[in-house]
């Protein structure tokens, strides 16, 4: 076991440099990980050629989602991780995207420009050292009238969702994430992100209080009901 700990956000992105090439396995053992990414990408419920940016978009399997989901849209993929990146880069569904290397909370530093129709983050807003910044970014990225789609672990206003997060994390999958890498030093980050993020209704009036309007929380199916969420918003017209 790792004897090391993430105690910074800042040290994310190296620590998923680390694992970029054994990511997609971990997700594939994950049941419902590509169908419920496939559900917030339609969620967004853009036209068929709308501005896409996928915001901490990592490998590309929620990029790939979107592409599904819009298939003549532009999309734009973001992520911290250069090996992520490089992971996304390497898929021949995804010709044509633009990748940027960069910091959520300050995507125009890093090169994305524009306005866009529809954003998708997802497992990214906990991620970030300061959220309401990011969220802030997203909103000014947005055109009027735009949508975004958080996809993410939300378990602490429910105390049945973090029994569930908490078994199924102790028992899977920091243990697969270790065999799989050979350090558990993310995945018992990714553990702990989890239970400190903020809960539902805590997180839907986080991004009113940021401006959004239309919140709304979805919910998936299987064993992350409750836990994984699509929260929907728009930027008013």
């Amino acid at each position: 076991m790792s004897a090391t700990e993430i105690h910074d956000k800042a040290q994310v992105p190296a620590s998923f440099d680390r694992v970029a090439r054994r990511y997609d396995l971990l997700c594939k053992l994950n049941p419902g990980y590509r169908k419920h990414l496939a559900w917030s990408a339609a969620r967004l419920q853009l036209g068929p050629s709308a501005r896409i940016l996928d915001l901490c978009c990592g490998t590309g399997l929620s990029t790939l989602a979107l592409r599904r989901a819009y298939p003549d849209a532009e999309i734009c993929g973001l992520d911290g991780s250069a090996e992520m990146l490089a992971m996304a880069r390497t898929r021949p569904e995804l010709v044509g995207v633009g990748w940027v290397e960069g910091d959520a909370t300050s995507p125009r530093l890093a090169g994305v420009g524009g306005s866009f129709d529809g954003i998708l983050m997802a497992y990214g807003i906990r991620n970030v050292s300061e959220p309401d910044r990011c969220l802030d970014a997203i909103f000014e990225l947005l055109r009027p009238g735009g949508s975004v789609c958080f996809h993410e672990y939300s378990v602490a206003s429910s105390l049945r969702s973090r029994l569930t997060w908490n078994l199924v994390a102790s028992s899977v999958i920091v243990p697969l994430g270790r065999l799989a890498t050979g350090s558990d030093e993310l995945f018992r980050y990714l553990k702990r992100s989890v239970v400190e993020f903020d809960g539902v209704r805590a997180f839907e009036d986080r991004l009113k209080n940021i401006g959004f309007t239309q919140v709304e929380t979805l919910a998936m199916d299987g064993w992350q009901r409750g836990v994984v969420h699509s929260f929907v918003a728009r930027r008013p017209a």
